[in-house]
């Protein structure tokens, strides 16, 4: 039997050829807040092998189908129902699409070929999301979900990854049909050819200070033996952006940093002095650690596919194809010894490494980022997972806390939306029950999602819930007062933490002592299911530490 061969034939309702379709696919999960419209598909998943995650709000459904799209590399599937249902997968789509995760979404219409309701909640779903989406279809005949199915998991799982969108009016879904299941098949990329290969390890040959830069797509493909070979055999120094944490260990001696601010750190300075940049899995929805210029730096782009040229990227060599492999095999034309000087680099990496540890003992309570930071990494293994979700905190994680496996740091430095960190770490538990989860939270972002607190305890996971509360928008009002305005209008009042995590069954902490933290993080780990530790935190440190210190010291070693 070729992989393209059918494998159903028999008549059954449209509802039933759609999770079977999905069967096919080896979907696992449905994340959804369903519908009336969803009814019939419902009825379909009550007897498939597929599981049902039923969660309390339709973004909580798709950050979580987004977040196994990310982590395993095939699509996670959410659904919900027409209208105000579908138009909370918005934000998720756009997270999925600039974040490069692969996502399936399903939602449901009013009839299409007769219907007596009018426009009752009816919006152009699919016109929506066709900006934020790879792809946007509504399925109009039965017959065409097989096709459509396995186009969209094509779509949503080939570089680069993202979003697509399934509308399946209801009268559609109880229609009959006969179409066959198709089998889905295995992609593969073509790998760099010789001549870009030979190009580029020239490059490197007679570059005197290169450094490799480690960017999202290298975290997305299982890319880590090949890079850390690479960086082994050449011993050339590397860095990551945020998204590109974990995927060569960062505890090497080589590892120069992570590109947690967009200029003015000492890893700017290692930049600056570079005269070529091996860039792998750029992608340039992250802000960019560097600007090329003409006459300027030499810049070798090696990804899935050729690079996004603007004015301040031009790559001089692209090497495009199976990153990995593109990577085996430059590494195979660089045998022999290369010249490097790396007396530079080693100063960044020694003042990068003083100014990341300092504070790390800091006693002061409310707990400061530097101490936070450091008690978090005390407590989690190599393979243990941090997901973030978005405030400044997350710039002191990506650039103090040290990551030693691909996928070990979740954050999105893509859209950077708030909301998402609960969800990610929800659906890292589930798969990956026995590895410690922690996310890490601002009081903003958690109470936008924090109803799915019910949704972890109900699915029995194991995951620990930290909120660093100082009742505000604190990365905004550290904006408002780094550009000279009042401290005005950005505080609110938060639940009693605590009793709110009780109420759904979860198990609440308050730090009072700083002392009391890293015990705190042990003994809920240590107990299993959902604990949440209220944790007020200090964010006076931002200023002096980020902005002033770096200013007066950085680019002066």
């Amino acid at each position: 039997m070729s992989p393209s061969t059918p494998i159903a034939t028999i008549p059954t309702k449209a509802s039933d050829l759609l999770v079977a379709a999905l069967e096919a696919e080896g979907v696992e999960y449905i994340f959804a807040v369903p519908g009336e419209e969803n009814l019939d598909v419902l009825e379909s998943l009550r007897t498939s092998k597929i599981e049902l995650v039923l969660t309390r709000h339709e973004q909580g459904a798709a950050f979580m189908a987004a977040t196994y799209g990310r982590l395993t590399g095939k699509a996670g599937v959410c659904m919900a129902t027409l209208g105000p249902g579908a138009t909370n997968f918005a934000t998720p789509a756009a997270y999925a699409h600039l974040g490069g995760m692969p996502l399936i979404m399903i939602t449901g219409q009013k009839p299409i070929k007769k219907s007596k309701q009018g426009q009752f909640q009816i919006i152009d779903v699919v016109g929506l999301f066709a900006p934020i989406c790879k792809m946007s279809k509504q399925i109009v005949h039965g017959n065409t979900i097989p096709s459509l199915i396995r186009e969209a998991f094509r779509v949503a799982q080939e570089e680069r990854p993202g979003a697509v969108l399934l509308e399946l009016p209801e009268d559609i879904a109880a229609e009959e049909t006969d179409e066959p299941v198709l089998k889905p098949h295995p992609r593969h990329y073509a790998v760099a050819g010789d001549t870009v290969l030979n190009e580029a390890a020239d490059l490197i040959r007679a570059a005197k200070m290169p450094l490799l830069l480690l960017g999202a797509g290298a975290n997305r493909k299982h890319a880590r033996s090949a890079l850390s070979q690479f960086v082994k055999d050449t011993q050339i120094p590397f860095f990551n952006t945020q998204m590109g944490k974990g995927v060569v260990d960062e505890r090497s001696e080589l590892f120069l940093g992570t590109a947690a601010l967009s200029d003015g750190d000492y890893l700017h300075c290692a930049i600056d002095r570079a005269d070529l940049i091996i860039n792998v899995g750029h992608d340039v929805v992250e802000k960019p650690p560097f600007f090329m210029e003409e006459g300027g730096t030499k810049v070798i782009h090696v990804n899935y596919k050729a690079a996004q040229v603007d004015q301040v990227y031009f790559p001089q060599v692209e090497v495009v194809g199976d990153l990995a492999q593109s990577i085996v095999r430059l590494g195979e034309k660089l045998v022999g010894p290369l010249e490097f000087d790396r007396s530079y680099f080693e100063r960044v990496k020694l003042e990068t490494d003083l100014h990341t540890s300092a504070g790390a003992d800091d006693a002061r309570f409310p707990v400061i980022p530097q101490r936070f930071v450091a008690d978090t990494r005390k407590v989690m293994g190599d393979c243990d997972i941090i997901a973030l979700d978005n405030g400044i905190y997350k710039i002191w994680y990506a650039r103090n806390y040290q990551a030693y496996q691909p996928n070990t740091v979740l954050l999105d430095n893509a859209l950077a939306t708030m909301g998402a960190g609960l969800p990610s770490a929800m659906m890292a538990a589930k798969l990956y029950p026995d590895r410690r989860v922690m996310a890490i939270c601002g009081d903003g972002g958690f109470m936008m999602n924090s109803q799915e607190i019910e949704t972890a305890v109900r699915l029995g996971l194991n995951l620990v819930v930290t909120v660093l509360n100082d009742s505000s928008y604190g990365m905004i009002r550290w904006k408002q007062s780094h550009a000279g305005f009042d401290d005005w209008g950005l505080e609110f009042n938060n639940p009693d933490f605590v009793q709110y995590a009780n109420s759904y069954g979860a198990t609440g902490h308050r730090i009072e002592r700083t002392e009391d933290l890293v015990p705190t993080f042990e003994a809920a780990f240590a107990a299993g299911g959902v604990h949440l530790i209220d944790l007020p935190v200090d964010y006076s440190e931002n200023q002096r530490v980020l902005i002033d210190e770096l200013a007066a010291k950085a680019c002066l070693i």
